[in-house]
């Protein structure tokens, strides 16, 4: 095992649906940062993306579940109890447990005595992606070492997590973190308001990089009466909207020939296909499941026009920007969607695409409107397209994350 300084606590690797983080990860190695992955989970995808394999940081896994592993977590609690801050990881320990007595917090300090009793003697910081139990777990072992901690935060962990919790994480003394970074100028600000210090939360949009993409391919005008060949990218939960979609293409015209490629695992697959089937629009729809990068590009070149209709689910998760958006963007793909959290930050209705609310009624009427006007396409597609270039490219995202995580481990 290398002996670096930083480690990085991240929920699942590798996951399919997060290539953001993969994308963040090897540009920071490829940047000279040195680092240890370590997984809270296996994978469970069956596929990679080719960014995975040009990651070459040690990756651990530590006991998903606390009875998967007794010795090796039994050891390590025991052997815990030598390290510096053992005294005061407890008592922050049994704090959380005072309000939060369940299974996933007991296992997150489990983990993190793991994490900290296994994590080599060079160990000078620990970096979070996510703000609920990757963070707790990071925060505790940090304590445990006596070294700082820093995050990432994204959606879910931002707006199911209980205000209490946020606020130790955010918190100005030596137990909170020494910087977190999110990726919407909503979060950033939500975040903000409950820190104890300013300047602790960082603005850093994922960005995209342009050269694990295809230049945009060149788009004949479609043909007003031609198949309308819409597209979405996501998982198949609730704040992905998927069931108003589907619903949405129900009320689509007759004489309006469309097809739908949805790419994309999730809880609520079985609960779509059945709601597509009693739609009778099944024969329309390809279930691709979950697909690997040039599988999900491929897709986007060969579609018209690419739909995410997310909301707020009824626990407040929701999502942030998603990096699919900046993608079809990058293959000038036109975009509609919703006016939900960060997306217009990116979109503006009308000028980089068409956001509408999530109501069935309102998305047909959009999908019919756009398939009645081939012009609209290339229009708001070269738009977004632009704008990508202009404001959302990866790499000053990433040139601030590795000055954060230098000093960081400086101070450590």
């Amino acid at each position: 095992m290398s002996a670096s300084a930083l480690a990085i606590v991240v929920k699942g690797w590798p996951r399919l649906s997060e290539t953001f983080i993969a994308q963040e990860l090897v540009a920071l190695e490829e940047a000279g940062l040195a680092f240890e992955i370590w997984s809270l989970r296996h994978p469970t995808d069956r596929k990679t993306h080719p960014l995975h394999d040009r990651l070459r940081a040690p990756v651990r896994y530590l006991p998903e579940y606390l009875r998967d592993e007794p010795r090796r977590v039994a050891g390590a609690m025991e052997a815990a109890r030598a390290l510096p801050g053992y005294a005061s990881a407890r008592v922050a320990f049994e704090a959380d447990l005072a309000r939060d007595d369940t299974p996933n917090r007991r296992r997150r300090f489990g983990q993190a005595c793991v994490l900290a009793q296994e994590a080599p003697d060079a160990l000078r910081g620990l970096y979070a992606h996510f703000l609920h139990t990757p963070a707790s777990v990071a925060r505790y072992a940090a304590i445990l070492r006596g070294v700082p901690w820093s995050f990432s935060a994204h959606a879910k962990d931002i707006w199911t997590s209980p205000e209490w919790e946020l606020r130790e994480k955010l918190s100005s003394d030596h137990h909170g973190a020494r910087f977190g970074a999110t990726c919407t100028g909503t979060g950033t600000a939500h975040l903000r308001s409950l820190a104890g210090a300013p300047g602790l939360v960082d603005l850093v949009y994922h960005g995209l990089d342009l050269a694990r993409f295809p230049a945009p391919p060149d788009r004949a005008l479609r043909a007003a009466d031609a198949p309308l060949r819409l597209m979405s990218v996501g998982r198949l939960v609730e704040k992905k909207g998927f069931d108003r979609l589907i619903d949405a293409l129900a009320l689509l015209p007759a004489d309006l020939d469309w097809r739908w490629t949805h790419i994309g695992g999730g809880t609520l697959q079985e609960n779509m296909q059945t709601r597509a089937q009693e739609a009778g629009i099944r024969p329309r729809i390809d279930w691709r499941g979950a697909c690997d990068q040039p599988e999900v590009i491929a897709a986007m070149r060969a579609a018209d026009l690419f739909v995410l209709p997310s909301r707020i689910a009824e626990d407040g998760d929701r999502d942030g920007l998603p990096n699919v958006l900046m993608e079809a963007a990058s293959q000038k793909l036109p975009i509609l969607s919703t006016p939900v959290s960060a997306i217009p930050e990116f979109i503006e209705d009308g000028v980089h695409g068409l956001l509408r609310d999530d109501a069935p009624q309102t998305l047909a009427a959009a999908i019919t409107g756009f398939a009645a006007y081939p012009a609209l396409g290339p229009r708001l597609a070269q738009a977004a397209y632009a704008r990508l270039r202009a404001d959302f490219m990866m790499a000053p995202g990433i040139a601030h994350l590795h000055r954060r995580l230098t000093d960081m481990l400086a101070a450590g």
